[in-house]
């Protein structure tokens, strides 16, 4: 089956999201006596996107933890994601400026899902306030609607939105300047993993996972590889390799199939 041709998630990954989401909140709690022995940061700001219809609440855990490793964590404090609205695209602008200001410094942009489609616009826009993106099941890759369960909610707010995009995304047709990590899994309900590969080059990596969509944000397996990037130094990314106790919760990546001609120059 080409790049293409694949749908959004079956029901019974839909269906269940929320009772895994829950359990991959319990692995988290249970991983939790293993939280010091994480890698520890460079105390670099770091700038956590939630989802459509979550807000900073959603985000708590993954930046409680960041936090406790050294980095100087932000929410968005924009409220509900609801797309981009004028309040949304405009504060974001604004949150990364002010944080470059005041730390002098550029910063690393995690967003999950819809906010991860915004960490990497903000880093095309910006590329040097920008350190590294790291998106958590993050489908800006899509080809079409129905590659995504979200859809229809995202559309409820559309009259709302200042950016209307058309699929396949146009700013997507060109790789990122800055490193550019993307979390995806198999066991995603919500959007097409497929969705959430990014292009191969020398700064890009996709690392699979086997989180719900809903718990991307406290899974074990995912905090421990946004804390393996985060704590890179500055100007030395180099791919993830997972340590050898860790490979079982770290499935080989897929290779993304390559764009046809046509939608790589559109």
């Amino acid at each position: 089956m080409s790049h293409h041709q694949y749908e959004g998630p079956g029901l019974p990954l839909y269906l269940t999201e929320v009772g895994r989401a829950c359990a991959d909140y319990g692995l988290y709690l249970a991983a939790r006596p293993l939280l010091p022995r994480l890698p520890v940061g460079d105390g670099h700001p770091v700038l956590v996107l939630p989802g459509l219809m979550a807000d900073d609440v959603s985000t708590r855990t993954l930046r409680r933890t960041l936090r406790r490793l050294g980095y100087r964590v932000h929410g968005w404090r924009l409220g509900r994601n609801i797309g981009p609205t004028a309040e949304c695209v405009e504060g974001m602008t604004r949150r990364i400026e002010d944080l470059s200001d005041r730390y002098g410094r550029p910063i690393s942009l995690v967003g999950w899902s819809l906010g991860g489609i915004f960490a990497r616009d903000l880093a095309r826009k910006a590329p040097d306030s920008v350190r590294q993106v790291i998106t958590l099941g993050s489908p800006f890759a899509l080809q079409r609607d129905s590659q995504t369960r979200a859809n229809r909610v995202f559309e409820r707010y559309s009259h709302l939105h200042v950016e209307r995009r058309t699929l396949p995304l146009a700013s997507e047709s060109t790789p990122l300047q800055v490193p550019a990590t993307s979390i995806y899994s198999h066991h995603d309900g919500i959007v097409a993993w497929q969705a959430c590969l990014d292009r191969l080059s020398p700064q890009s990596e996709n690392i699979a996972v086997y989180a719900s969509h809903l718990g991307m944000g406290h899974h074990p397996a995912v905090i421990y590889a946004v804390a393996d990037r985060l704590a890179q130094p500055e100007g030395t990314w180099r791919p993830f390799r997972a340590p050898l106790a860790l490979r079982p919760c770290f499935p080989r990546p897929d290779v993304p199939t390559a764009l046809p001609r046509a939608a790589a120059a559109a």
